[in-house]
């Protein structure tokens, strides 16, 4: 049950927190923003250090050519418009311009500019959480994205999560968050990222002689979901797993892991504590815990014995789920080896 080499395929890493530090904004660098007439058509201002474009659909026959918004048609009506406009840093500023539609005109009555600011993160049990104000106020959505990231993290959208990543521990500087406006005003900044996480010590599955191992039925990633017997491969993300050092004396946690990465869902015997388990010792996957229910210890005779519960984990045919009995199957089932990914099927 020793550590053993990984795969080159696999990760090696199991993040387990995640450090912002304060967010540095970068400031739009593009000047005031106006809109007025002239010829029928719409003046954007500032004409050079930034590139204009419209938001969203602009009204049938609405176009942008530099910086001037034009109108072909012969409706007469008011309507509304959103420019963006974008410096050389990729920060944005919105122009929102209500304006009347004449034959082959377009005339402003009236602009209102949007701008983001006070973008800022805090650290939220082990998470990076993202904020901003636009000046459009709160009906305003504004996302968040992250970017020059360590590899083995994803961005998330107010949160960056440690959950399921697989970045080598480290702090890492001049990671970027995004902000953006639904007018598309935008605005970057710069943080330093400091990664928690633990090694890999094992990667891959608890198999029985008959090839079946521990399986996230139909590769289900929830609390709650059913662990049942299944032929354990590579190919199959369902059947792999990190195996976890317990926190009672002799045992291990079985943390289900998709193509290596951590999932922060453990094996359980929950002992009749979830309803919607279909059978009361039925195995599931609960939130990865230091509780007795994911703890499990190798017997001389190669059967699992929950710690919590103190029943074996029994088979029931492939396919079924894995449950708690008072006593290992009489045909040999029980009898689980761990079995590290390199030495699983193709």
């Amino acid at each position: 049950m020793g550590a053993a080499a990984l795969p080159a395929a696999a990760q090696t890493w199991q993040d387990t927190a995640l450090i912002g530090g304060s967010v540095s904004p970068g400031t739009f660098a593009g000047g005031t923003l106006g809109a007025s007439n002239g010829d029928g058509a719409i003046k954007l201002s500032p004409t050079s250090g930034v590139t204009w474009s419209l938001h969203g659909t602009p009204p049938s026959g609405v176009s942008l050519s530099g910086a001037t918004i034009n109108y072909s048609g012969s409706a007469a009506s008011p309507t509304s418009i959103v420019a963006d406009a974008t410096d050389s840093a990729g920060n944005a500023e919105a122009l929102v311009i209500s304006a009347t539609l004449g034959t082959n005109s377009i005339q402003v009555t009236s602009s209102v500019k949007v701008s983001l600011s006070a973008l800022a993160d805090s650290n939220v049990s082990g998470t990076v959480k993202f904020s901003a104000t636009s000046s459009a106020g709160s009906t305003d959505t504004i996302n968040f994205a992250e970017s020059n990231l360590p590899s083995g993290l994803n961005s998330g959208n107010p949160v960056l999560t440690y959950v399921g990543g697989t970045a080598a521990p480290g702090t890492y500087s001049g990671v970027v968050v995004t902000a953006t406006d639904a007018d598309g005003a935008v605005l970057h900044g710069t943080f330093t990222l400091t990664v928690d996480a633990n090694s890999v010590s094992n990667y891959g599955d608890e198999v029985n002689r008959f090839g079946n191992g521990f399986d996230s039925y139909q590769q289900h990633q929830y609390a709650g979901a059913i662990i049942a017997g299944w032929t354990a491969t590579q190919s199959d993300p369902a059947t792999h797993f990190i195996l976890n050092n317990g926190t009672h004396q002799g045992a291990f946690q079985f943390e289900y892991a998709p193509k290596g990465s951590g999932s922060g869902l453990c094996v359980s015997d929950p002992g009749g504590g979830w309803s919607s388990d279909p059978l009361r010792d039925g195995l599931i996957l609960t939130s990865c815990n230091t509780g007795p229910w994911q703890q499990f210890i190798p017997q001389s005779n190669g059967t699992l014995k929950n710690v919590a519960t103190g029943l074996y984990v029994n088979p029931n045919g492939t396919g079924a789920q894995l449950r708690g009995g008072a006593s290992p199957t009489t045909w040999g089932g029980s009898s689980y080896t761990w079995t590290n990914y390199s030495s699983l099927p193709g």
